[in-house]
């Protein structure tokens, strides 16, 4: 089963690509998609949908998992997630890739196997999971495979 990862962002979206299977993981591809500062917002929000659009045909994933949002203290930057990662699930959907969401606890819970793990236990458990030399760079590509992860372990179930 081919997951595809996503962190949702509007200037750095992370992705990371496995390939799962009952012997484990195996990394295909993860980045990020950049977009820049002082564009305009729509443009951006165009660039992520290229962008998502190319990833979607280049990896053909069987599924997606997506970051679930939730809204801190910035509600400003918190809406213009919103609007980025509404780009991206409509990308995904037009290329039929089924969407699962996870909370950041949840993540946590199936990467580390603890709910409170600290973001450098996951990315440290991710590059192990993985087989990884290094942790992923950026940070958003390794949360981003991270939930592919997730969603590899989660998915248990639904194989059998």
């Amino acid at each position: 089963m081919r997951i595809l990862g996503i962190d949702p962002g509007y200037a750095i979206v992370g992705f990371g690509v496995t390939d799962y299977s009952p012997k484990g993981f195996v990394p295909i591809e993860y980045g990020a998609i950049l977009t820049e500062a002082h564009t305009e917002f729509p443009l951006r929000l165009k660039a992520i949908a290229e962008d998502m659009d190319y990833i979607c045909q280049r990896f053909k994933p069987d599924s997606c998992a997506i970051e679930k949002l939730f809204f801190t203290n910035n509600q400003k930057t918190g809406i213009d997630v919103a609007q980025a990662r509404g780009v991206i699930v409509l990308s995904l959907v037009r290329h039929d890739i089924p969407i699962f969401e996870y909370t950041p606890l949840q993540v946590k819970q199936a990467v580390v196997g603890y709910g409170k793990a600290e973001k450098k236990q996951v990315m440290d458990m991710t590059r192990r999971i993985l087989k990884l030399e290094n942790i992923p760079k950026p940070d958003d590509a390794a949360d981003a495979l991270a939930l592919a992860i997730c969603h590899g372990h989660c998915s248990r179930g639904i194989l059998r």
